[in-house]
């Protein structure tokens, strides 16, 4: 028998535990042995609880935390603290965790991973990043053998359900969001989405693995989705794009290019075709060339399949513990003014003579070279200009785009995106 203890009975606790209730028998025969759920923590006694929960709640973290029956512990209750401190602690007194916690992991993975390879127990976390899809444990298993040069995936299901509604109806970020919001696919406060802050924490979580080396989420340059407009799903669409957040780790001469932000992607790019509040992730290997994971990337039970899967696995593994992380690479972190490619800009030009020939000067002056110049719509005497550049520095067209922004003839540079080759 191995007893467990659960921290958290939010939506992917109390899936977890009604997931091990269920298919009780089905473990026990892959196992050998049963699992038990001793304790749940919580932090209101006084709320109605699952009914596979009963008589098994406590307050009292140290209920589970200093129990020496308790040899795994199962951690749900999301955020930094106290869900780190009891992470430690548990590590440090010889428990398995299995967490689905991607901001601990981001941030703390190589100290955690540490602590248990020092005590001889697992730290899973499969659940983390991409809900119920397969991802963490075949990068650290099946693709070992690979020298990876790419991860890229949507990782938030969210913003990639907003993008999804304002492509296929046509209506605004703000009635998308709304939207999003009234199906549970986005919070009361979604400014971790919309950001870019969760997609940071994944690729970084990624990163770490494909490259085997420490990216924690400050390495990683983040833009969010709130400046998208229904013009530029449109233009982009007459251009033979999607627009999608997307992050990506490219490693490149000893370096790696972090990211996450819109990009618009060819038609034919695998994960243009990913719509509503799914995810996809690619993976470039030398050995196994390119890989796609897909599915639910959110959700209670989609996340539980994947937390249940490693409590299984971390039992099965018990006397065979491997470390989570092999963090041996120092990667320098391209700079990402340096970084070249593509890029789409949509502003507000005033629609008279020689507005066109000061636009060009400046982007001449900053060598920034235009492959297509479209005028778009003109109203009140603006007109709106799209232009996509040829590959150049992004320092170079930031510093173009800020010497015209304010200037007389160009009243709004509305948008700016890479376009991925």
């Amino acid at each position: 028998m191995v007893q467990i203890g659960v921290l958290g009975l939010g939506n992917v606790g109390s899936a977890v535990v009604e997931l091990l209730e269920k298919d009780r028998d089905g473990i026990r025969r892959q196992l050998g042995t049963d699992i038990s759920v001793k304790k749940v923590l919580v932090r209101d006694l006084g709320r109605a609880r699952i009914e596979a929960a009963a008589g098994k709640i406590t307050d009292r973290a140290d209920d589970i935390l200093e129990d020496d029956e308790i040899s795994l512990v199962v951690e749900l209750m999301g955020g930094e603290q106290p869900a780190l401190s009891y992470v430690r602690k548990a590590l440090s007194r010889g428990k398995s965790v299995v967490t689905a916690n991607k901001e601990i992991i981001a941030k703390y993975g190589e100290e955690l991973a540490y602590l248990a390879s020092e005590a001889g127990v697992s730290l899973m976390f499969e659940g983390s990043v991409g809900g119920g899809i397969p991802l963490i444990r075949p990068m650290q298993t099946c693709l070992v053998a690979n020298d990876i040069s790419m991860v890229m995936g949507i990782l938030n299901g969210t913003t990639n359900y907003i993008l999804s509604r304002m492509d296929e109806s046509g209506c605004e970020f703000e009635d998308a969001l709304r939207e999003a919001q009234e199906l549970g696919y986005a919070e009361a406060d979604p400014s971790a989405d919309l950001s870019g802050a969760d997609a940071r924490r994944k690729i970084a979580i990624l990163s770490s693995l494909a490259f085997n080396a420490h990216v924690v989420p400050e390495h990683v340059e983040a833009c969010g989705v709130e400046k998208i407009a229904m013009a530029d799903i449109r233009y982009a669409n007459e251009l033979g794009y999607k627009v999608k957040l997307v992050g990506y780790g490219v490693r490149r001469k000893g370096q790696v290019e972090l990211c996450v932000a819109p990009v618009l992607l060819p038609h034919g790019h695998p994960l243009a075709a990913v719509r509503d509040s799914y995810n996809a992730v690619l993976v470039e290997g030398d050995a196994v060339g390119t890989l796609m994971f897909y599915g639910r990337g959110a959700g209670g039970m989609p996340t539980a399949s994947a937390v249940v899967s490693d409590v299984v696995e971390a039992i099965r593994a018990k006397d065979a513990v491997r470390p989570p992380f092999s963090c041996y690479n120092r990667l320098g972190v391209v700079d990402p003014r340096l970084v070249v490619s593509p890029f789409y800009v949509r502003l507000q030009a005033l629609d008279s003579p020689g507005v066109l020939a000061f636009i060009s000067g400046v982007f001449g002056h900053h060598g920034v070279s235009l492959s297509m110049v479209l005028q778009k719509s003109r109203r009140n005497g603006v007109a709106e200009v799209v232009m996509v550049t040829h590959p150049v520095q992004k320092g170079a067209l930031q510093d173009a785009l800020a010497e015209m922004e304010g200037c007389s003839q160009v009243p709004e540079v509305s948008n700016y995106m890479r376009v991925w080759e």
